[in-house]
């Protein structure tokens, strides 16, 4: 059987594939850090979970309106008009089952054969998979460990176009835990203001930065009526199992994605949506202290890594994972990713499975105990040394 071309343009998400090969490995008695999968370990805080559990006593348990229940839109409203400054009503946001569905459903709305999206590189992969998907040209914006895995606002300039139709940011970032501050928010918004893209601003891990303030370009004047805010429950609130995202969208676009939504997922998980209730409007002192010890791992590997022949890293202000140069090794990412797996017991990620400009890198994840991250640096500093002679 043939298969729509738009199968050979979708693409995936490497870490799943590898955290496959390190369970058959640890299957087989071996012993595997893992270090590639980008969840928190934490569990999700227990007032969250006992919302859900009594969300389903209480009979949440049957179709809702395709974009959020009323209460949790209203929270997500007034979060995000508080932490970002902004005027976000009930009727912007809508709820999804994970952040991915914003992406897709975003990209759906907006992009086709012959639409420019352009996307930071190295960046979690699924942005490119969808403009992929629905034909659109995906152009590369490197990401600079000059500028600690940033882009230069002149090289986003060069590359904007008559046919750019959706501009990607992901600020903190994954894989790089690169930040954008105000100052570079200002000096992108200034440059999109001559334009008429859309901008897809991922702004899931904004709760996980260590130093700094979160800014949000649909802060800057002019920007909120052209920005699509993507946030979600899964590593703030260690939620990933949940599945529970939003996006926070310009009035004109809702009853678009309202019929995207009703056409693939009909809504969000009813009980799940009372969870998100609870996550938002209760306690935040389990994010706090996930938060600072997130904060400890992340000085921890970094100084390990450093330490370590061949390996550089520079220290992430966001999210849970170091970006560390690799290539005083000689080996290409992706080799290197498959020799720490079979040979040191270690999972990683080679950069390149976030984009060409990843190579020379690996992407390790700090959310993992500190003695499972010495275990690795031991493992990962044994390989370097016997690669090195």
């Amino acid at each position: 059987m043939k298969l729509a071309d738009r199968m050979s343009r979708i693409g995936t998400e490497s870490a799943f594939d590898v955290l496959a090969r390190a369970k058959n490995l640890e299957a087989q008695g071996r012993d595997i850090v893992h270090l590639q999968i980008g969840e928190p370990d934490f569990d999700t805080p227990a007032h969250v979970t006992e919302a859900g559990i009594q969300a389903l006593r209480d009979g949440y348990t049957h179709y809702v309106p395709a974009v959020g229940i009323p209460q949790l839109r209203d929270a997500i409203a007034e979060h995000i008009s508080t932490t970002r400054g902004i005027a976000v009503k009930r009727e912007n946001v809508c709820v999804s089952p994970g952040g991915k569905p914003i992406m897709f459903w975003t990209i759906m709305a907006l992009c086709e054969e012959g639409d420019e999206v352009i996307v930071p590189d190295p960046s979690y992969p699924i942005y490119e998979s969808m403009a992929r998907v629905v034909g659109a040209k995906v152009v590369p914006l490197p990401l600079l460990e000059s500028r600690g895995f940033t882009f230069a606002p002149e090289d986003l300039a060069a590359r904007l176009t008559p046919q750019t139709k959706l501009v990607v940011m992901n600020s903190p970032a994954n894989p790089t835990g690169g930040f954008l501050d105000k100052t570079d928010i200002e000096a992108i918004a200034n440059i999109l203001r001559d334009h008429t893209c859309y901008i897809l601003s991922d702004e899931i891990y904004s709760r996980l930065l260590y130093s700094g303030e979160h800014y949000s370009l649909a802060a800057e004047p002019d920007m909120q009526d052209r920005t699509i805010i993507l946030d979600g429950f899964s590593k703030t609130y260690a939620m990933t199992g949940w599945r529970l995202g939003y996006g926070i969208y310009p009035l004109d676009l809702m009853p678009h994605i309202d019929r995207l939504v009703v056409n693939s997922v009909s809504c969000t998980n009813a009980a799940t949506q009372m969870a998100g209730v609870a996550a938002l409007t209760g306690p935040q002192d389990a994010v706090n202290t996930m938060v600072a010890e997130f904060a400890k791992r992340r000085d921890y590997i970094v100084d390990g890594l450093n330490a370590i022949p061949g390996i550089s890293c520079i220290k992430p202000l966001g999210a849970f994972y170091v970006f560390p140069n690799v290539t005083k090794l000689g080996l290409p990412s992706k080799v290197l990713e498959e020799r720490l797996l079979n040979e040191a017991g270690v999972a990683v990620l080679s950069g390149t499975a976030f984009g060409e400009y990843g190579e020379g890198y690996l992407r390790l994840s700090y959310a993992n105990s500190i003695p499972n991250i010495q275990k690795a640096l031991d493992r990962i500093e044994a390989l370097a040394r016997s690669i090195l002679g």
